[in-house]
């Protein structure tokens, strides 16, 4: 495999981006690859936010991967600030090549820069493998989440 880049998400990776969140059962359902006028509005919003994070991987000039990392301060552990890891996908051919590892550790590591004590994400039931992988990583299950959709 060729040399690795993470770097900041831009307009033009949006349609991979779309495609790799589309591309999974669950994302199948709630993504619209054919209108990326809201995802791209949407990509100004995280990049007008300096505590959005919004990355891709590319390799060999295409976009393999990607990952969003929000940065949150809060008072709660004593003024503590953490981090959120969301929308994780890396695409089918690079599945299993060690790419998710490399993004999750980039998260870990931009989010010690960030003077993080804490960094979570929540994955959906379904998701086994990537309870798994995450659980791999050192993370622990240790909460139980909820949505409520408006």
């Amino acid at each position: 495999m060729g040399d690795l880049e993470i770097r900041a998400a831009v307009a033009d990776d949006v349609p991979a981006i779309v495609a790799m969140l589309a591309d999974d059962p669950l994302g199948s359902q709630r993504e619209s690859p054919e209108d990326l006028a809201p995802y791209l509005t949407a990509l100004q919003r995280l990049a007008d936010d300096p505590n959005q994070h919004l990355v891709v991987a590319v390799r060999e000039g295409r976009v393999v991967g990607t990952l969003q990392l929000t940065i949150i301060p809060g008072l709660s552990r004593r003024g503590a600030t953490r981090s959120i890891i969301e929308g994780v996908r890396i695409h089918a051919d690079e599945r299993g090549s060690g790419l998710g590892t490399q993004l999750i550790e980039w998260a870990i590591d931009t989010s010690r820069r960030e003077g993080c004590q804490l960094v979570q994400l929540t994955s959906d039931k379904s998701r086994v493998d990537a309870h798994r992988f995450y659980e791999r990583l050192g993370f622990e299950a240790s909460h139980l989440g909820f949505k409520l959709q408006l």
